[in-house]
């Protein structure tokens, strides 16, 4: 090769940036001594066509290696090899044969057969062949000024769901199942819902084939189905695409969804990483710098592991800060992205001992961040090492899945004593929860049911976990689900099981979307969606967790209820107004009209008037008898709707059938 095809290079920015004449290529090592850039003709090819000896006297600027290649265009296949000390106990894995990931690689060859290459990187040999590789990008696509949205909180109704599970089921009715491409098909479908943001489930580059496991009755090898072990925090995934092209894919799904007013927000795990443990695969970060990229054990051979996966990145150090703030700013500004909902944000707050941080400069980097300012940011605020911060979590513009929510409401609806004070709280915002710290409603995600448990279905149709086909002995997946089976458990032809099934899935759906706060619908919950009581299909990537579309049409009275209870929250600002309410907007009353006794353990029904422009009834009996309540005199009131669809209303009174919801608004009449 040419010393003019190969110059120095610039240190800034890391990863690669392609010019008219070639590109940079830039990697972060403060501990290697050598480092080379390879290229290949293949993505399976096990010998590199062009090999870069880096030389620290040339092409390092402090930490940072760096050199410009001529030539390089968007297409091109890469890696990196580094040496340096091997010293476990000192935290140093260096071992020139791995080929290495660049972490900031915007794409990585499709591999249908990562097991052999997590294998293969665990063996004491060149792993070329069986590794994947990085893909050089560019910047062309035509976005037509496609802007994110940039809706108000107030606006929000967030659908979680899962890229691939969407419509890889044979009767999802899309061109291509399975992919972006196939997400963008059922767009229609998700306006038409009333939905105005997708959270999507990892997209970013991991190992499908991670899980070795085999499903003990059935035999079929299981797979890492969800993602939650990112390989690549630049790369979408390749094997989501409908072609080669995995970048451009993910910027028509993202530029579909804003045409059609829906946002998208990602869940990013940058609280571990795929390399697991001491005996993981070396992919990436364990043979660039281990001892920068995570926590290590005392002994600086294993690692500390707050996120139950193996390892925890070491995310307050200020390379490892900068890494993950360049990623996030790469997805608002090259991807289009609205938000990021952050899995197990708790972890972000540790410093290098584990201990939570009061001020965790993360956090607030993220939150001050200048690019990120106006894209929603969402924690998981708990990790797995015992640290809930639901209520605390970093600053006002912190939003937080409000585990709480979704407890006490099941709870309540389940009927469990002495939870009506706290039903009232979380419809209300859960201003007990988040006014100390100076949030309003809009920082509380309020959801039922996620990814992570039962389905909404499920939720009523099981009291325990059947989690026995991941291979686990039924040990995984919590134990604490809040459920109840209503006599039966799980599936059955018994119809007064089945409406009561039914009626408890609308009123958690009516509870969901009456609260203030951001109401979160698991996907398939609108035409229950069922994983058979799997509450942890993490590795199923099969009919246990894709969408079952035959289920919308067995269910439509159900999936027509959802539409409407968001429609009627749209049509009635009050229920999503971004405050809380005060003592002029609000009134709670029990059966006789008078206030609750919050203290009666015996109290088990509740009535909410809302006043002011907009006033509402709303009526609520998780208990099993009826309940006649007095309403307020002062109004006509005439019935929106009732989950019985048998209440009796007569003049000043509403007589709620067991285990029912209603909401009553005035009229003229």
């Amino acid at each position: 090769m040419r010393a003019s095809n190969v110059k120095p290079g610039r240190p800034l920015p890391l990863g690669v940036r392609v010019d008219d004449a070639g590109a940079n290529f830039s990697l972060f090592s403060r501990h290697a001594t050598r480092v080379w850039l390879e290229f290949y003709s293949s993505p399976d090819a096990g010998t590199p066509k062009r090999v870069i000896d880096l030389k620290p006297s040339r092409h390092r600027t402090g930490d940072i290696w760096h050199v410009w290649v001529a030539g390089i265009r968007p297409g091109t296949i890469y890696a990196y090899r580094l040496d340096g000390p091997n010293q476990p106990d000192q935290g140093h894995r260096y071992d020139a044969l791995k080929l290495l990931l660049d972490p900031y690689a915007t794409a990585i060859t499709r591999r249908d057969d990562w097991d052999f290459a997590q294998r293969a990187s665990a063996t004491r040999s060149s792993n070329a062949a069986a590794m994947p590789k990085c893909v050089v990008t560019g910047t062309d696509f035509d976005w037509e000024g496609d802007q994110p949205l940039r809706l108000p909180w107030s606006d929000v109704v967030i659908y979680e769901t899962h890229v691939r599970g969407f419509t890889r089921h044979g009767n999802s009715s899309v061109d291509h199942p399975g992919t972006y491409r196939g997400l963008i098909e059922k767009l229609p479908y998700l306006r038409d819902l009333g939905i105005t943001a997708i959270e999507l489930m990892p997209v970013h580059e991991f190992n499908q084939n991670e899980v070795t496991r085999a499903n003990p009755e059935t035999g079929e090898r299981l797979s890492n189905y969800w993602g939650y072990d990112t390989v690549g925090f630049f790369a979408p995934k390749a094997s989501y695409a409908a072609t080669a092209n995995q970048v451009g894919g993910f910027k028509e799904l993202v530029k579909a969804c804003h045409s059609a007013g829906i946002e998208v927000i990602l869940d990013v795990v940058f609280n571990h990483t795929a390399e697991g443990n001491e005996h993981g695969p070396t992919l990436s970060f364990r043979g660039i710098d281990n001892v920068i990229y995570y926590l290590l054990g005392s002994d600086k051979r294993t690692y500390e592991n707050y996120t139950g996966t193996g390892n925890t990145i070491n995310a307050n150090h200020p390379v490892v800060r900068d890494f993950i703030l360049d990623a996030l700013r790469y997805w608002t500004l090259e991807m289009h992205i609205d938000g990021f909902r952050f899995d197990l944000a708790s972890v972000l707050d540790r410093d290098e001992n584990g201990d939570l941080l009061p001020d965790a400069p993360l956090l607030e980097r993220i939150a001050e961040d200048p690019i990120l300012c106006e894209v929603r940011i969402i924690a998981e605020a708990w990790d797995a090492a015992g640290a809930y911060q639901v209520g605390s979590f970093s600053e006002a513009r912190w939003a937080e899945w409000n585990g709480r929510y979704r407890d006490d409401v099941r709870r309540f609806w389940r009927g469990d004593a002495g939870m009506v004070g706290e039903f009232a709280s979380r419809i209300c915002g859960s201003s007990d929860i988040y006014a100390g710290s100076g949030k309003g409603p809009e920082s509380s995600i309020n959801f039922v049911t996620a990814h992570d448990g039962f389905t909404l279905n499920d939720l009523v149709s099981y009291e325990r976990k059947h989690n026995e086909a991941n291979g686990e002995d039924n040990r995984d997946g919590s134990d604490q689900n809040y459920s109840a089976n209503y006599g039966v458990e799980g599936d059955t032809d018994n119809t007064d099981v089945e409406s009561v099934r039914l009626r408890q899935i609308k009123n958690f759906i009516l509870t969901l979307f009456i609260s203030r706060g951001v109401p979160m619908l698991l996907g398939g919950d609108e035409f229950r969606r069922t994983q058979g009581g799997n509450n942890n299909a993490y590795c199923q990537d099969n009919a246990t967790s894709w969408h079952d579309w035959r289920l919308l049409d067995e269910n439509r009275d159900l999936h027509r209820f959802v539409h409407d209870m968001i429609a009627f929250r749209r049509s009635h600002p009050v229920l999503s107004t971004e405050a809380f309410y005060d003592d002029t907007q609000i009134m709670f009353f029990d059966d006789t009209g008078a206030s609750p006794d919050w203290d009666d353990p015996d109290l088990n029904h509740l009535g909410v008037h809302i006043l002011g422009d907009e006033p509402l009834v709303m009526l609520f009996n998780p208990s099993s008898n009826r309940v006649s309540f007095a309403l307020p005199t002062d109004r006509t009131w005439a019935l929106v709707v009732d989950t019985t669809g048998q209440g009796a209303h007569g003049g000043d009174a509403y007589t709620l059938g067991p285990r029912a919801s209603a909401i009553l608004e005035e009229t003229s009449e």
